[in-house]
């Protein structure tokens, strides 16, 4: 039977199902399809583009992926209803009631924060707002960067916010539809912000060096717009780059021209070294450092350097919106990683949190709980049944984070994510209770 004809609107720019996706999603931005609305049958479509079923069907795969369409069986395939693309992070997160203590939401310990009055009691006539033609770095803060960065860089620009940059990266390199390789698991806004962009998301495993340099040949071996990866401190699982697994996976890349974003979360309270593949792979490494774990979340502030045309299309695009981040802010970063007092006050925070996290790793490695990584401010713990585990420490007052959010393939077994940072006492009480949460994995046992 042959399909009826159909006005669709709409018409592709190339006969391919990216071609036929963009061509929706054009569509959906001037108006001519509307949330909610339905599509003609994948059929109909192709009959119409003189596309085959296939073709029409991939690409719908495509915007599913992103979130744009949702195919609900008979029902037929919709428009989706506009919404922030946040699922994945705002499901890891998500409270369903008061914790006594909340272990869910990776936020460092307030207690730790270098103490801002220091460094703004010796801030003056520096702290007068500038003018709109001042340069959007502060070049002493430039300085202050390359003195530490982990490999000569020379184009640098400070965002808000180690997501902010991930997102400014992922703009200026990502198309829709292209296949972006990330670690497996990895931080659920990572994965929000690539859907949302319409990526193919690849996740490739992570062992105690990092990124599996096997597997991620073999993800190579279909053209990909980026890897991303976290060099240190990976979230949630606590591993960090060796320089071997780095030197690895540079090599893995060096026959390819994909470039790499590096989001370096855990900054200067990272217990491992700066590392970056920039350091063999300068031309195509997008190196982002934060700063909202060692000197403070409510900076908002994240550093990154990129091969000059990458940059240059960042600052074109924040041209368009905020323009730049608030040199105010700025110099008070600059202050705080030069005045010896919060010098020493963040690397107080570094030592702290390393042995809360190596007396947490070794309380439950009494319990039989082996949990890998060596850094940053979560455990990856796993368990014999995710929902189980969070439901019965919840019961006891303790939010943690379901694994499941942070996976860009299927996980081997199921996972919570404990963030250590602000448990300072208690250590063995509280490995006890995750670790019994862990063993059993059911409700009944916590009776």
């Amino acid at each position: 039977m042959t399909p009826r004809k159909i006005d669709l609107g709409w018409k592709p720019e190339e006969p391919t199902s990216r071609g036929v996706a963009n061509a929706v999603s054009r569509a959906i931005r001037a108006g001519v399809l509307q949330p909610g609305s339905t599509l003609p049958p994948i059929r109909a479509v192709a009959a119409e583009l003189g596309l085959s079923p296939t073709t029409v069907s991939a690409a719908w795969s495509l915007l599913a992926r992103s979130g744009t369409i949702h195919t609900d069986g008979r029902r037929g395939t919709r428009i989706a209803e506009l919404h922030p693309g946040s699922e994945r992070y705002r499901r890891a997160v998500e409270r369903r009631s008061p914790f006594a203590l909340d272990l869910s939401t990776g936020v460092p310990d307030g207690a730790l924060l270098p103490d801002l009055a220091p460094v703004l009691a010796r801030m003056t006539s520096s702290l007068v707002p500038g003018s709109y033609l001042d340069e959007p770095v502060v070049p002493e803060l430039v300085q202050v960067l390359k003195d530490d960065w982990p490999y000569q860089a020379e184009h640098f620009s400070v965002v808000d916010g180690a997501m902010d940059a991930v997102e400014l990266a992922a703009r200026a390199l990502i198309r829709f539809g292209d296949r972006v390789i990330v670690e497996h698991p990895t931080f659920p806004l990572i994965l929000d912000q690539l859907e949302a962009a319409g990526a193919e998301v690849v996740g490739v495993p992570v062992d105690t060096q990092g990124m599996v340099p096997a597997a991620l040949k073999e993800a190579l071996s279909a053209p990909a717009a980026a890897v991303v990866l976290q060099p240190r401190a990976q979230n949630p699982t606590g591993v960090s780059l060796s320089p071997g697994r780095a030197k690895e996976l540079a090599e893995v890349l060096a026959d390819s021209d994909v470039p790499v974003i590096e989001d370096d979360s855990a900054g200067y309270v990272a217990w491992t070294p700066g590392i970056s593949l920039g350091r063999w792979l300068p031309d195509r490494t997008v190196h982002i450092r934060s700063f909202s774990k060692s000197h403070g979340p409510d900076l908002r502030l994240a550093a990154m350097s990129g091969p000059p045309a990458v940059m240059g299309e960042i600052a074109s695009r924040r041209q368009l919106g905020q323009g730049w981040t608030s040199r105010l802010l700025q110099k008070i970063l600059l202050g705080l990683l030069t005045e010896d007092q919060s010098v020493r006050q963040v690397e107080r925070a570094r030592v702290e949190y390393h042995e809360r996290r190596e007396a947490m790793v070794e309380a439950l490695r009494r319990h039989d709980v082996e949990v890998g990584g060596t850094d940053g401010l979560n455990i990856w713990v796993p368990v014999a049944d995710e929902s189980a585990a969070t439901v019965r420490l919840a019961s006891q007052g303790i939010g943690v984070a379901p694994g499941s959010p942070f996976a860009a393939a299927p996980l081997a077994g199921g996972h919570i994510r404990v963030t250590i940072a602000a448990v300072s006492e208690s250590i063995p009480e509280l490995a006890g209770m995750i670790a019994e949460a862990a063993h059993s994995g059911a409700w009944g046992a916590a009776r």
